[in-house]
């Protein structure tokens, strides 16, 4: 019994670990995203080892973590901030979403089930309730989850994956872009195409969509 307990000690103190890490994570990503924590905002291993109840190394860890996904930027080794996106990150957004999402948009319709489409049905009206109450968290949330519903939509388990790793800071960019009305006209445009089974009427849509929300995003952050 004593040997069992000693074998799990470790593992268990490195899932514990790891599992404060993801929290910190999954806070401070939270907190950029929704613009709580703004461009050029400093973060404090200290400061936030308090504020979240843990202590330097989780916080070191999702610091660590967050730097590669491209959310903070580190000025020196004591100063990381909240990174500024710059046009040229904008523009690569743009350039993966384009060439992941129009394929995406072109499988859903040819793959999608009448029961799938009436979740993205679904979604596409929540995303009007968002649209309507003017929040631009929860406008942020229901567009992403639209978007993300499409993509499961294509059964195409490594695109998924590719784009989910950007859904955060393609989150956090929309979050700046203050412009819910068209954007959702366009979803229910895709919505139709998707529903109609009509592949290269999704693929136009998505890439018109992407197209117009990258002119969007330049003037508005960099005009």
């Amino acid at each position: 019994m004593t040997a069992t307990n000693a074998g799990a000690g470790p593992a268990s103190t490195a899932g514990g670990s790891m599992w404060l890490r993801d929290q910190v994570c999954e806070g401070l990503r939270d907190r950029i995203i929704t613009g709580r924590l703004k461009p050029g905002d400093r973060l404090v291993e200290r400061d936030l080892a308090e504020e979240f109840g843990v202590s330097r190394v989780p916080v070191r860890e999702a610091i660590r973590i967050l730097l590669g996904e491209g959310f903070l930027q580190a000025l020196s080794p004591r100063r990381i901030v909240v990174k500024e996106l710059s046009r040229q990150d904008v523009e690569n957004l743009f350039d993966l979403r384009e060439a992941l999402e129009v394929l995406a948009a072109r499988r859903a319709a040819e793959r999608a089930t009448p029961e799938r489409l009436g979740v993205l049905r679904h979604l596409l009206d929540e995303a009007d309730l968002a649209t309507r109450s003017g929040r631009p968290e929860r406008i942020s949330r229901a567009n992403a989850a639209f978007h993300h519903h499409i993509v499961e939509l294509s059964g195409n388990e490594l695109l998924a994956s590719t784009l989910e790793s950007l859904e955060g800071r393609l989150r956090w960019l929309f979050q700046q872009i203050d412009d819910p009305g068209p954007l959702w006209d366009e979803h229910k445009e895709l919505y139709e195409a998707i529903a109609a089974a009509d592949a290269e009427a999704a693929a136009d849509c998505s890439l018109r969509h992407i197209r117009h929300y990258r002119d969007v995003a330049l003037r508005l952050l960099f005009a």
